[in-house]
Formats: C-alpha cells, structure tokens, sequence
C-alpha cells in the first residue's frame, strides 16, 4: 500500500511538472508575443502622433546643440527602424534604455551612446525571442545590407559592413564610439545592433556593424533602401 501510495504522488507530481513546464513554454513562445504586439503597436501609433504634433529636430549633429535640444527620455519612442533583410513587414519602435520594460515594448537605445544620425555609436538592442522575436533572424544581416531609421522628420540609412560578430556579454567595447573589432579606424557615424546567443539563450551576444550611408528628409519620400533586397 505504501509503495503504491508513493508511486501515485510521484505520478501525480510529474503529472503537474509537466502542465507548469507545457505552460510557461506557451507563455514564453506565444503570450510574450501576444503582449509585444499590443505594445510595439502602441508605440508606434504614438510616435506617429508625437511626430504629427511636434516633428523631431532635422539637424542630426548640430555644433554646438542648440538648447531645444533635449536628451531621449528614458523609456520613451525616439524612431522607428526598419530592416529589409528581415521583411517587408519589419517594423519596430526604438526606446530609449535596454532595460527589461523597454525591450517588451521594442528595442532598446543604449544610453550613453550616440543619438540617431550624429557622430559616434547610435547603439541598440533587441531580444533574439520572446517579445514578438524582433531579432530572430539576425544571423541573416548580411554586409550591405541596409538599417533604416526614421525620427519623424529625416531618414537615416545605415549600411552594415560585416557579418553578425559573436561575443560575450561582458564585451561592452562593441557600443563604444569608434567599436573595437568592427573595422572602423577613426570617428564616424556608426550604428551597432545587439543581441542573444544562441536562440534561446543568453551566454553570449551577436553583434552587426554599420554606417550611415545616406539621409534624406521624409518628405522626400520613401528611401529606395526600404526595396527588400
């Protein structure tokens, strides 16, 4: 009776380990996502409204700043990115900050480094998967390929210049102004793009490199760069 009695609550025990485990894998595969689409949503639809109201400074690397122009607030939509390679339909938000709350609602500007289009590091991050999987194809960026961004007033195409780099995440040197290892010898107007490896992991990090390669104002219109290569 007492063999019995134990070989039940262990059936039942593991009964219940796997319903927990079955449900977090739902919550991690799809309600992330469910709840990234309702936010990425909500952001974009008020980064268009904000732009509506009060278009962004054109200016993107004024000497000196001028007065009116205010540092990124944290967690607040600064632009929009776009990156052909990963689909006609890619569209995300970019907030300002890396932290956890940021990246569920989009990607994430890193603080500290360059604005979007000045001189230095325009820096952001994204999560590989889970919260709508922004990044999950990263392994496809290819060099050449190009990272459009928009801050409601100017397009600013950036053009990356080598394969995804891995690396640890403690190698923080890959969002300096000039990155080490990324091929640039001197100052310029870079972009840096991070995040998870492997998959569904995070020991380590996947890095892409890029450069502005062209601005135009969006009343000009749609860059050619949005064509899917």
């Amino acid at each position: 009776m007492t063999v019995r009695l134990v070989v039940r609550t262990l059936s039942e025990l593991c009964i219940t380990a796997g319903a927990l485990i079955v449900l977090f894998v739902a919550y991690v595969m799809y309600w992330t996502g469910i709840q990234a689409d309702g936010a990425v949503a909500g952001q974009l639809d008020t980064l268009q409204r904000e732009w509506v109201a009060a278009p962004a400074d054109p200016d993107p690397d004024p000497a000196p700043a001028p007065p009116a122009r205010r540092p990124y607030a944290a967690g607040r939509g600064i632009a929009v990115m776009y990156v052909p390679r990963l689909g006609d339909d890619w569209e995300w938000p970019v907030l300002q900050g890396t932290g956890t709350g940021v990246l569920k609602k989009g990607l994430g500007h890193y603080a500290g480094t360059a604005r979007l289009g000045a001189t230095g590091n325009f820096s952001v991050a994204g999560h590989r998967r889970t919260y709508g999987d922004p990044f999950k194809d990263f392994p496809r960026l290819r060099p050449g390929d190009a990272v459009v961004l928009t801050d409601g007033t100017t397009w600013f195409t950036y053009r990356i210049d080598r394969a995804p780099y891995r690396t640890v995440p403690t190698d923080v040197a890959v969002i300096d102004p000039v990155p080490r290892k990324s091929g640039f010898h001197g100052p310029g107007r870079y972009l840096t793009l991070t995040t998870c490896d492997p998959e569904w992991g995070s020991s380590h990090r996947l890095i892409v490199w890029g450069h502005l390669d062209a601005t135009q104002p969006v009343t000009a219109g749609r860059p050619q760069a949005l064509d899917r290569p």
